[in-house]
């Protein structure tokens, strides 16, 4: 924790001097890359830590050998997957009333399967997070722009 510490304020103090608008441009580009990397990792079925997502549960009216669709298609496209930056920060968050879905799956909470369905406990699926990659893009990111 003290090693974060030290390059928060390291990179603190760097983004001190450059100008509100060049730091809002580096926040628009950083969000835009960490939404690719969340999309890539959504379209890879896998968690920000690399194991990948818990598969659907087999009920007993399921068709055996059937394919089905990729879990959170949808989810992942920039309709839903939005990006917001100001001069101080960048983010990555779902919008809308997915938003609601993305926080049952990537949590693994309780909810109707639909509107007057029974509840169930969904599986863990961390749709958002970073990783060793995701920091090192940023690392990559700041210094790029800072020299």
């Amino acid at each position: 924790m003290a090693e974060l510490q030290k390059v928060d304020d390291w990179l603190s103090a760097l983004l001190a001097n450059l100008e509100p608008a060049a730091r809002s441009r580096m926040m628009r580009q950083l969000a835009q890359e960490l939404r690719r990397t969340q999309q890539q990792n959504i379209r890879m079925q896998r968690n920000p830590d690399g194991s990948s997502y818990e598969p659907r549960r087999v009920t007993a009216r399921s068709k055996k050998g059937r394919i089905k669709r990729q879990m959170f298609a949808k989810l992942r496209t920039t309709k839903y997957l939005k990006t917001s930056a100001s001069a101080d920060s960048a983010s990555v968050q779902f919008e809308g009333k997915v938003q609601h879905i993305a926080r049952v799956h990537h949590y693994g909470l309780r909810d109707r399967v639909s509107r007057k369905g029974i509840y169930t406990i969904y599986a863990k699926r961390q749709l958002l997070g970073f990783n060793v990659q995701s920091i090192e893009l940023i690392e990559r990111m700041f210094i790029k722009n800072l020299t």
